[in-house]
């Protein structure tokens, strides 16, 4: 489906020397209640990562005592080295053939009624982990059937046999982040292809036509306006449902200057050009992270069909 037109208006960023002070509406709560800690406890006791923890996220504490998180999987050192992300790089270790059972099991025992599956890269693995994503569901599945389940998948190279064997196991959204503009991909996504990115899109449509498809895009790496509105353009025109918007938060002085800080009013903005392209839903704000109240964002989708 192709997104209908939209008027773009020519809007320039604040560019210049990195901004460090966190303007007043970026300000959270540090985590420490109750549920947090519990959660933290089974993490660690069930041996599972989150990338809650591993990519710095600030609303871990806002949606852990929602008991709430978004598990990774395959590990917890990526292949890849993006130049916005906080996860550790390097050579990850054996795949972990238990990992689908103790992630059912956290599951469970959080009842959750909607799951969030990421991974870090895995480009050393033949199908990219994708046996382990379709095995982590199946699990899910077989234990707790009325869990809904969204997975956000790498690009796996560009292996359509993977997306396939991930789809093929029935998850409830399928999503995978854009994060920049095709500009900045070189700089910030040295290891991914927007075209590629696009193409994962298309190519899940076909396989699964009804499938929700969500992507997100990280704001402030140094786009301009108009080049934003034509990454969510380039999405709806590969009919992803969900898109997200937030602001990039610099995790530390080794990874890319922060290029702007964008107001909560630019985002509402954004988010009503967004459904104005026909998104079923836009989650924009700047402390939205793409697991950012998955359940609310799978449930409006849904509801909007």
């Amino acid at each position: 489906m192709a997104a209908p037109l939209v008027q773009i208006t020519s809007r320039s960023p604040r560019l210049g020397s990195p901004l460090e002070r966190k303007p007043p509406w970026l300000k959270v709560k540090a985590p420490g209640g109750p549920n947090y800690v519990a959660l933290k406890q089974m993490m660690r006791g069930l041996k599972l990562h989150t990338v809650c923890e591993e990519a710095h996220c600030p609303n871990i504490g806002e949606c852990w005592e929602h008991k709430a998180a978004t598990f990774m999987i395959l590990g917890d050192v990526c292949t890849r080295n993006c130049a916005y992300c906080a996860v550790a790089h390097g050579t990850p270790g054996p795949l972990d053939e238990e990992e689908p059972v103790r992630l059912a099991d956290a599951v469970a025992q959080m009842e959750l009624r909607h799951v969030v599956i990421t991974s870090v890269d895995r480009d050393d693995l033949v199908n990219g982990g994708a046996e382990v994503f379709a095995a982590c569901i199946l699990e899910i599945r077989r234990r707790v059937p009325d869990t809904s389940i969204e997975v956000l998948i790498p690009d796996f190279k560009g292996n359509a046999d993977a997306l396939r064997l991930v789809i093929d196991a029935g998850p409830d959204i399928l999503n995978h982040n854009l994060e920049t503009i095709e500009r900045l991909y070189r700089i910030a996504r040295p290891g991914g292809r927007y075209a590629r990115a696009l193409e994962l899109f298309r190519r899940a449509r076909s396989i699964a036509p009804e499938l929700l498809t969500k992507s997100g895009i990280i704001c402030g790496l140094g786009e301009e306006w108009d080049e934003l509105l034509i990454a969510m353009r380039d999405l709806r025109a590969q009919d992803a449902d969900i898109l997200t918007l937030g602001q990039y938060l610099r995790p530390s002085a080794d990874y890319l200057p922060i290029a702007r800080w964008y107001t909560p009013e630019e985002f509402a903005e954004l988010k009503q050009l967004g459904l104005g392209m026909g998104f079923r839903h836009v989650e924009a704000g700047p402390l939205v992270r793409s697991s950012y109240h998955a359940w609310e964002q799978a449930a409006s989708a849904a509801a909007a069909r």
